[in-house]
C-alpha cells in the first residue's frame, strides 16, 4: 500500500520556522518528482514547490521563493519542506504528492498521483 505521510505542521507566530516532513512508503519514489500543495478552506490547492529525483533541480512558487526550501532524502524515503519568514498568509494544510515523470514543472494538482493526508500550519500575526 502506497503511503505519504506528512508531519512538522503546527501553530507558529509570523517570522517564524517550520520543517514539514513527508514519509513515503509502498513503492519505490526514487525515479518520482516529489511536490508540496497547500490548501485553504473553500479553494483549490495551491501548488508551493517540487523537486526532481535526484534533488538537483526545484522549483517555487514566487510567494515562497527565498522562504522556503524543498529537499529529499531518497536514503530515507523522505521529503522535506524547511519553512522560513512565516506569514499569515501561508496558513494552509500542507499535502506532500508525488508523480511518475522526470519534468518538475507539473502545477496542475489532478495530474499528481500520490497524495498524503496533510498537516497543518497556522501562521499567527
Amino acid at each position: 500500500q502506497v503511503r505519504l505521510v506528512e508531519s512538522g505542521g503546527g501553530l507558529v507566530q509570523t517570522g517564524d520556522s517550520l520543517r514539514l516532513s513527508c514519509a513515503t512508503s509502498g513503492r519505490t519514489f526514487d525515479k518520482y518528482t516529489l511536490g508540496w500543495f497547500r490548501r485553504t478552506p473553500g479553494k483549490d490547492p495551491e501548488y508551493v514547490a517540487s523537486i526532481g529525483w535526484n534533488g538537483d533541480n526545484t522549483n517555487y512558487i514566487d510567494s515562497v521563493r527565498g522562504r522556503f526550501t524543498i529537499s529529499r532524502d531518497n536514503n530515507k524515503n523522505t521529503l522535506y519542506l524547511q519553512m522560513n519568514s512565516l506569514k499569515p498568509e501561508d496558513t494552509a494544510t500542507y499535502y506532500c504528492a508525488a508523480i511518475n515523470t522526470e519534468t518538475i514543472m507539473v502545477f496542475t494538482p489532478s495530474l499528481w498521483d500520490y497524495w498524503g493526508k496533510g498537516t497543518l500550519v497556522t501562521v499567527s500575526s
